[in-house]
């Protein structure tokens, strides 16, 4: 029987795990090969689904908890693919406050499903500016010690520490950078490369197309610290349908309202993780535009831009902060409400909105270590 290989890119919020995921379906897809993609979020009408279904990947997206927590769902997903397109890859982007997928995804997959995939070394994914101001290399805003721990387990059960984003840092930057990972992490693989500008990738994709992980032990976690730093994350999707009847600017309208949402949460000091909105009009070729913010003191992004002014369109909002998850809904209700007032014939009707923190982390399965050939715990 013919493996299928299995790819999982993690990484704390806003670390670009979803344009990675992008530029990799695109190689492989050059290569003539079939590549089925899984997203994941503890909530539902997500960013990344649409962005990467837009670029017209195969897409199956598992709402409402993380892989660990919903690891048949994940198998029921990939079984979809398969039916629907017969992928030779599968990759699969993990909720960006997840971690121990390892001992919750991977081990168990290969356990129970070993002769239907072929499991990839688990790259985890670093923003540069994000984590020199967590390793103390410079100042800036950082989230709280328990989120951090998150953080910090993410790296430590990553087989590759990826540090994207590498054209917005100086080689000095990623000089001290990679040595802070080292000292931390001793003994992980560390690649520097930008998704963005393609710098890198080659050599890293090469890594996680050929090579299989490893086995050992799974690391240990407190899941009680866990599961707090979860609960002070908040967490908001929404949709919203904008019309106009004379047409309006999708890109500029993003950017209007992502900045009046990060000022609003600026004000109450909640520390952003990563605000990401797109604009998919109802009529068209399915091309889409894509804004992201993934912190305080960075201007808003373009990553796609709509040339042409649509008449209407589906906006949708995932908000992801360390905050009360009200302050978040507070911010976009407001920043939504001012959008029409200086857009003469605009209307914005809010469609859908759900706000919360995320539950305590409640995995189907934990291995806590996994040997070629041999069983392991459940």
């Amino acid at each position: 029987m013919n493996q299928a290989r299995y790819i999982m890119i993690g990484g704390f919020l806003g670390a670009g795990k979803t344009t990675a995921v992008a530029q990799l379906a695109n190689r492989l897809s050059f290569e003539g090969k079939r590549v089925g993609l899984i997203t994941n979020d503890q909530g539902s009408d997500l960013v990344d689904t649409a962005m990467l279904r837009s670029r017209g990947f195969a897409t199956e997206e598992i709402p409402g908890g993380c892989f660990c927590c919903r690891f048949n769902s994940l198998v029921d997903a990939a079984r979809n693919l398969s039916r629907a397109t017969r992928p030779d890859v599968f990759i699969a982007e993990p909720v960006g406050s997840c971690t121990d997928l390892v001992a919750t995804v991977t081990y168990p997959l290969r356990r129970i499903y070993g002769d239907q995939y072929s499991v990839a070394p688990l790259s985890v994914l670093v923003d540069p500016t994000r984590a020199l101001r967590i390793f103390g290399l410079e100042s800036g805003g950082k989230f709280s010690e328990k989120v951090l721990y998150i953080y910090r387990k993410q790296l430590q059960e990553a087989d590759i520490i990826v540090i994207n984003k590498s054209d917005s840092i100086d080689p000095e930057q990623a000089r001290r950078l990679e040595s802070a990972l080292a000292n931390e992490f001793p003994g992980k693989e560390v690649r520097l490369v930008s998704a963005r500008t393609g710098a890198g990738v080659e050599e890293w994709f090469d890594r996680i197309t050929s090579g299989n992980q490893p086995s050992g032990a799974s690391m240990n976690i407190d899941y009680e610290i866990y599961a707090t730093g979860e609960e002070l994350l908040g967490w908001l999707n929404a949709t919203a349908q904008v019309t106009s009847g004379s047409g309006f600017d999708a890109n500029e309208l993003l950017r209007a309202l992502a900045e009046r949402v990060q000022a609003r949460l600026n004000q109450h000091q909640v520390e952003i993780a990563h605000l990401k909105m797109t604009l998919s009009p109802d009529e068209g070729l399915g091309d889409i535009a894509v804004i992201n913010l993934v912190r305080n003191d960075l201007v808003p992004e373009l990553s796609l831009t709509l040339a042409d002014q649509p008449n209407s369109g589906q906006l949708i909002i995932n908000l992801r902060a360390e905050g009360a998850p009200e302050q978040l809904k507070s911010a976009v209700e407001a920043s939504l409400e001012e959008l029409p007032s200086d857009r003469p014939g605009l209307t914005l009707h809010l469609e859908h909105l759900e706000h919360f923190r995320p539950g305590k982390p409640q995995p189907t399965h934990r291995d806590l270590s996994f040997a070629e050939g041999a069983a392991s715990p459940v």
